[in-house]
């Protein structure tokens, strides 16, 4: 079903049916950026997509919740998942922030990397809930450092953000322009908003 992640009705899991691994493999550095660059040569648009998972996600979660966002849309794009130490806790709100934080600067690292590739001709973001914050932090520093971001970051697209309509604005013009094309999706339903 469009938009819920096929969790495994029963154990084994079926990997004609269900969200599955069936196969795990420990990357180096170099190894990641070969599959990377491969996987964005045989992309028709040479793009990449960027997630960043939200408060209270497990690893675990954010694997299968992408799987089933690049499953569902059909993109052409290359995924890149990121993740952060989330306690996976909905009592640990401000752990998972300062985790956030912890991650900022790796994650500004991955950008300053996709920005050098000229293979890559576009790179779009998605965040979830408090990875917002992680994503246009790490934008915002980017910025900051190179005097602006790079005309391949298209669009930024921010799925229940837990950032402050005021701090938001300020991220935005610290990042100057050109930037990226910003949009909002939000939930009047979002219980984890209604609690920070």
């Amino acid at each position: 079903k469009v938009g819920e992640v096929a969790w495994p009705k029963k154990l084994p899991s079926n990997p004609a049916t269900d969200f599955a691994v069936v196969q795990t493999d420990d990357l180096t550095v170099q190894t990641a950026k070969g599959w990377l660059h491969a996987s964005v040569r045989k992309s028709r648009d040479h793009s990449v997509l960027v997630f960043i998972h939200g408060f209270n996600n497990r690893f675990e979660d954010s694997v299968y919740r992408f799987a089933q966002i690049a499953h569902d849309t059909g993109t052409d794009s290359v995924p890149i998942l990121v993740t952060w130490p989330s306690r996976g806790s909905a009592l640990a709100y401000g752990y998972d922030r300062e985790s956030t934080n912890y991650t900022r600067d790796g994650l500004e690292l991955l950008f300053q990397f996709l920005a050098r590739d000229p293979d890559i001709k576009e790179v779009s973001i998605l965040a979830h809930s408090m990875g917002n914050w992680l994503a246009l932090e790490a934008l915002r520093q980017m910025a900051i450092r190179n005097g602006g971001l790079p005309a391949k970051f298209k669009n930024v697209m921010l799925a229940a953000p837990d950032v402050d309509v005021d701090v938001f604005r300020t991220q935005i013009a610290d990042m100057g322009k050109p930037h990226p094309q910003f949009t909002l999706f939000v939930s009047q339903d979002d219980r984890a908003l209604a609690i920070s």
